[in-house]
């Protein structure tokens, strides 16, 4: 015998109030867990997400930086104008010596300063000369 069932909006079911009360809180539950998971992976995404661009300005910052193309601080700009004043003072004091340097090349002393260099370093010889002859008495006397 084939029994045929017609499901209806009117079909009337019977089931006792504690297992609807169970369903009920079970899908509860799971649409509770379920939000839960989602909020924690939504979270987890946007910090990975903060974490990859601050890598990206990092490593930005790391090669610009020092190229200079992100500008500099007030100090550097600063010294840096400080650097190329020095620079141009030594530039125009080395073209002043340039300029200025001919008695350096022409110089000789006075002849009165050559003379005593002259007689000093005959002085010297002198004195060797003296020292040899006296270390050469002082060796026969001991023999």
């Amino acid at each position: 015998m084939t029994e045929h069932t017609s499901i209806s909006d009117d079909t009337k079911v019977a089931m006792p109030i504690r297992n609807i009360i169970s369903i009920v809180g079970a899908v509860a539950v799971s649409t509770w867990a379920y939000s839960g998971v989602i909020e924690r992976l939504n979270r987890i995404e946007t910090k990975q997400e903060v974490k990859a661009e601050a890598i990206k300005l990092n490593s930005e910052f790391r090669i610009n930086w020092p190229r200079g193309t992100m500008g500099s601080l007030p100090d550097d700009a600063e010294q840096n104008r400080e650097i190329q004043s020095l620079q141009l003072e030594m530039e125009r004091i080395m073209e002043e010596v340039e300029e200025n340097d001919n008695w350096i090349d022409e110089f000789e002393p006075p002849l009165e300063v050559r003379e005593t260099v002259k007689e000093v370093r005959e002085m010297r010889m002198d004195i060797r000369i003296i020292q040899e002859r006296l270390n050469i008495l002082l060796n026969n006397k001991s023999k």
